[in-house]
């Protein structure tokens, strides 16, 4: 099978802004990362070595000089010589363990130096997912003229209602070939500027603001888009507990990007113990929060009332919304916020395999231990979320937490 996973930053940006916070705070850490497929997914016998094959070929996947300059332009937040770690990283095999049981059931995990181990969780989900995707025989259904019909009227109904979007689907994308068409088509619709029927010509209200995918941002000039992800506050739950990692990690990001990269993932262990941990400072250091999990205009609301409750005002600052969306769901979520603040959204599968006769998957890869050098005991770690069905790890130690924090 042909090779998947080709250009080095076919990634996400905030790969590469934890690859950086890493290095920087914790370069002698170790972790594990774990594949979770929420759908228990069964997969075709041998579909393990399909995935072998696959990581065995990433070691010849390396950064070129074009997606350094690139990264360089519009990844101005990292430093020079963080482009001279990236020229000499190799993925490396040996830190990757695939199992399949005799049901079917597809186990994964990864080990090793954290500021190695965490370039692998896209390429593998982009991998299982692809590869699925074309056993399925939904690759060769694929009718590329009606995707890129029906990717151009997506895009006008979100530029015509007002939706600040960003695209993040390449974890759990139908190929390589779809989101590229995906991304090319947003650019086309939107420098559009507008549409025009009977009555006249009606200017987009939205906006396209990039895409959290490195490689197609680069390919089709757009923003590289995304700060960070759950990983380093599930770390940091180990290094100073649970109520205080969140100000902690809010501390050493804006410490590591000196007020750069300000979108903090608030949720990972629920919005209580974020909320009663936020300070002013923080909450001015910070350009604003991303909305992952729970109700999103329960969300708003307690959002709005933790910044008036910190004397700040609320417009000023920015929401991101990325929990499962498609556009209807935006667009219901953008009327609710009306103004309060200035609201974006990120949506991912919804764009980049909501394709006709195929079924998109729900994998994940969530880091499960760590320590925070080599010397140390291993610890679990886990995510808890405020959606039930996104609580991830040791259940004993989900369930001591919860406890602790309700």
């Amino acid at each position: 099978m042909n090779q998947i996973i080709k250009h080095f930053t076919d990634n996400d940006a905030y790969t590469f802004s934890c690859q950086y916070y890493v290095l920087q705070k914790y370069p002698r850490a170790e972790v594990e990362y774990t594949f979770f497929d929420r759908n228990k997914t069964v997969y075709p016998k041998g579909f393990d070595q399909l995935v072998q094959e696959q990581i065995n070929l990433m070691p010849n996947v390396v950064i070129t000089e074009e997606e350094i300059r690139f990264m360089q332009e519009k990844m101005y937040y990292l430093p020079k010589w963080f482009f001279t770690f990236l020229r000499g990283y190799r993925f490396n095999p040996n830190e990757v363990m695939i199992n399949q049981d005799e049901e079917g059931h597809l186990a994964i995990s990864i080990r090793g130096k954290w500021y190695s181990t965490i370039m692998w969780e896209m390429p593998i989900l982009t991998i299982v997912s692809e590869l699925m995707h074309t056993l399925l025989g939904d690759i060769e259904r694929y009718d590329a003229q009606r995707e890129e019909q029906r990717a151009r009227e997506k895009a006008v109904e979100i530029f015509s209602n007002g939706l600040v979007l960003s695209d993040m689907g390449t974890r759990r994308r139908l190929s390589f070939a779809h989101h590229d068409m995906v991304v090319r088509v947003l650019k086309e619709v939107y420098q559009e500027k507008g549409t025009t029927d009977a009555d006249g010509f009606h200017a987009w209200t939205g906006k396209l603001v990039g895409t959290s995918n490195v490689y197609f941002a680069m390919k089709h000039q757009l923003t590289p888009i995304g700060t960070m992800s759950h990983q380093i506050i599930e770390f940091e739950e180990n290094v100073s507990g649970v109520f205080e990692c969140n100000f902690n990690v809010m501390r050493k990001f804006s410490d590591v990007y000196d007020g750069d990269n300000g979108i903090y993932l608030y949720d990972c262990f629920g919005d209580k113990v974020f909320f009663n941990n936020l300070s002013k400072r923080m909450a001015m250091m910070f350009t604003g929060l991303r909305v992952d999990s729970g109700v999103e205009e329960e969300q708003v609301e307690k959002i709005i009332s933790k910044y008036k409750q910190l004397g700040i005002n609320p417009q000023t600052k920015q929401v991101v919304f990325s929990n499962g969306l498609n556009i209807k769901r935006a667009i219901e979520i953008h009327k609710y916020v009306d103004g309060r603040m200035q609201d974006s959204y990120g949506i991912g599968t919804f764009l980049t395999c909501d394709v006709e006769n195929a079924n998109s998957m729900n994998i994940v890869v969530k880091l499960t231990q760590c320590r925070i050098t080599e010397n140390r005991e291993w610890h679990d770690c886990v995510k808890l979320s405020n959606d039930k069905g996104k609580t991830l790890g040791n259940p004993e130690k989900c369930a001591y937490l919860l406890k602790m924090i309700k």
